[in-house]
């Protein structure tokens, strides 16, 4: 299985941290509509695609040590289609139609096809050229590829007119998704973590990176998906009580 590096178990928990202390703030922003301080807005909009990618990155890692990447990519689908139908249902204006869990699932399961070849490209080269794809094809959701003021190639409108293709990258205009992390340009940054997870399951990296030095991130990194399960639920729960004992407008109470 490989040497477990510490570091990533704790870079995952801050993750799962910083992911709660996002949501609490976009439940009392974008649900309850309550305003914050420009400052927090900005903060928390500069987090989310950086929570995001370290998921999807450590996921990727994270892919050399499982012993059945189609077992667990399935287990996250799934979750991640759990997810879907309770947003539908409780709060449809927030469905998640292809978020970062149905990503990983289908990340992992792709992985567990392809591993065997993408284990062969060396592995800091491989980060790079992974890394490349995925910032080359970022804007391929909104209809592009490369960098605004850098070099622009626009894609054929046909490619954004089913409204089928949306787990590709190629949303049509009605598709919306409260959490969306299409294929592209995500399996990319998946596949750049995978390749830089050869080295950590080598022990080829440094002793440091190996050790665990604040236990709790490393348990709370261990056991996260219980934390991105029950996290949202939780807090809408505590939001609504404080609201309802201070006078304000609830969604439930």
């Amino acid at each position: 299985m490989g040497k477990r590096a510490g570091i990533i178990d704790e870079i995952r928990g801050i993750a799962y941290i910083l992911m709660v202390l996002y949501h609490i703030y976009y439940d009392i922003a974008c649900i309850y509509l309550i305003d914050l301080p420009d400052v927090v807005d900005i903060i928390m909009r500069f987090l989310q695609p950086f929570i995001a990618g370290t998921f999807i990155f450590v996921a990727g890692i994270s892919a050399n040590y499982s012993r059945n990447n189609f077992k667990r990519g399935a287990l996250y689908f799934f979750i991640g289609m759990m997810f879907t139908f309770v947003t539908s249902v409780v709060m449809p204006s927030e469905t998640i139609l292809f978020g970062v869990l149905h990503f990983i699932g289908v990340a992992a399961m792709i992985y567990g096809f392809i591993g065997r070849f993408t284990e062969k490209i060396p592995a800091w080269l491989g980060v790079f050229l992974f890394a490349l794809l995925y910032f080359v094809t970022i804007s391929v959701p909104r209809g592009y590829l490369g960098f605004d003021g850098i070099f622009r190639i626009d894609l054929p409108t046909a490619l954004y007119s089913s409204p089928n293709l949306f787990p590709l990258g190629f949303p049509d205009a009605r598709f919306s998704s409260a959490d969306y992390f299409p294929l592209i340009p995500n399996l990319f940054l998946f596949l750049a973590g995978s390749s830089l997870g050869t080295l950590f399951k080598s022990g080829r990296m440094a002793k440091g990176m190996y050790m665990v030095r604040f236990n709790g991130l490393a348990f709370i990194g261990r056991h996260g998906i219980w934390i991105y399960i029950l996290h949202q639920p939780v807090i809408i729960i505590l939001l609504e009580l404080i609201f309802k004992l201070c006078g304000m407008n609830t969604l439930f109470l």
